[in-house]
């Protein structure tokens, strides 16, 4: 399965460019947040292929205006053909007048105490997405520090993939791609393809 993963910037190599060979086979494109809508409509009605999102710290233009053709994993565990995604919007909340999108540890790690049971029952998780990294992992300092919960879901369930953005790679000297255990870490800031 070829995955596009999307956050954080329009892509000049996206926009306007989903009829290149590249993109031809993509077979599901998922949003790390942070985007315009009409970008967003360019690329689900371009590939017509399924797409997930979660809503980034900036996305309140999302709430009652999801964009169109986008299937929300924030706050949810989705089945798409046999893979568990699981999905996670916002980012840590670094000043108290923040909006709707940030969130402190204890915040974040309650909404995953709600999704705990149903992934015991599933028993498996195949994809994390989230907007904010991980703590200490592809995170940085200040309002761009990762949650901890994250880390423990990692070590925990150890999904094969962490998508996640908020951290542009234009202002930071993280690599794109790390490994931690048994799972690869993307940062999907302007895009990556990779194949699951």
């Amino acid at each position: 399965m070829k995955l596009l993963v999307i956050s954080d910037a329009v892509s000049p190599h996206v926009y306007g460019r989903l009829e290149d060979e590249l993109f031809r086979d993509v077979d599901m494109v998922i949003s790390c947040g942070d985007l315009p809508l009409d970008y967003l409509e360019y690329v689900v009605s371009s590939l017509n292929v399924p797409c997930y999102f979660v809503p980034g710290n900036h996305d309140e233009r999302y709430i009652g205006n999801p964009p169109p053709g986008w299937n929300s994993l924030d706050g949810r565990i989705v089945d798409h053909q046999g893979l568990t995604l699981m999905g996670f919007g916002g980012s840590i909340r670094y000043k108290p007048d923040a909006g709707p999108y940030y969130y402190t540890e204890m915040q974040m790690k309650m909404r995953f105490l709600k999704l705990q049971p149903q992934l015991w029952l599933n028993r498996k998780l195949d994809i994390l997405v989230t907007h904010a990294p991980a703590f200490e992992l592809g995170d940085l300092e200040g309002p761009h520090q990762g949650f901890k919960v994250f880390r423990r879901i990692i070590e925990q369930h150890v999904p094969r993939y962490h998508l996640h953005g908020h951290v542009h790679l234009n202002y930071s000297s993280n690599p794109r791609i790390m490994n931690f255990g048994g799972t690869c870490i993307i940062n999907g800031y302007h895009h990556h393809i990779f194949e699951y």
